[in-house]
């Protein structure tokens, strides 16, 4: 083990070398963790944007009137989907809160079955984004108070994501995309 000769009297010298094993070990789980979190944090992403409505590149018919989008308010009890254009309410609707949804054993499923079947509705309902040939979302705003449980959001994020539709690409393909992106409220 790691000893310093500080002098003295003693006949036998010490060893001073110090035991580099246990550094090793340290270092490898260290790097070990660290390429761990690295795969966790590159497959647990969430696709939203953060571009402004009229950044999106919709021209000068977004400058004239306000986009359209959806408000998903999380109360205690409850889900608000409200749909504003500006400062005006569209239309409201209300979803029961029912505890979440955890998939069979060994999946990892957690959601809010009720609140992805309505915000399909009203999607289907006021959505103006419906067409193939458009390749923007709609704007989904998410607002929750500061003690909502993180796998509450994440599974009302997945609600919001859970519309998807049909969109032609440049090279005349198709792919599936979410209906919406979401954003989080700025308070």
């Amino acid at each position: 083990m790691a000893g310093v000769d500080v002098g003295g009297g003693e006949r036998r010298a010490r060893n001073s070398d110090i035991n580099m094993i246990p550094f090793i070990d340290l270092l490898m789980v260290t790097i070990a963790f660290l390429l761990i979190t690295a795969v966790w944090v590159t497959n647990a992403r969430l696709r939203s944007s953060a571009e402004a409505p009229a950044a999106a590149g919709c021209g000068e018919e977004c400058q004239k009137e306000p986009l359209k989008t959806m408000h998903v308010h999380v109360r205690e009890d409850s889900f608000s989907l409200v749909w504003k254009q500006g400062a005006t309410v569209l239309s409201e609707a209300t979803v029961p809160k029912h505890p979440l949804e955890v998939g069979a054993a060994g999946a990892t499923a957690i959601r809010y079955r009720e609140l992805g079947e309505a915000i399909q509705r009203e999607w289907e309902r006021s959505g103006e984004r419906r067409g193939p040939s458009d390749r923007r979302a709609e704007q989904a705003v998410l607002h929750s108070d500061d003690k909502t449980p993180f796998r509450e959001l994440v599974a009302v994020l997945d609600a919001i994501n859970a519309p998807r539709r049909t969109v032609l690409l440049e090279d005349g393909r198709s792919a599936e995309m979410p209906a919406f992106l979401a954003t989080f409220s700025a308070r």
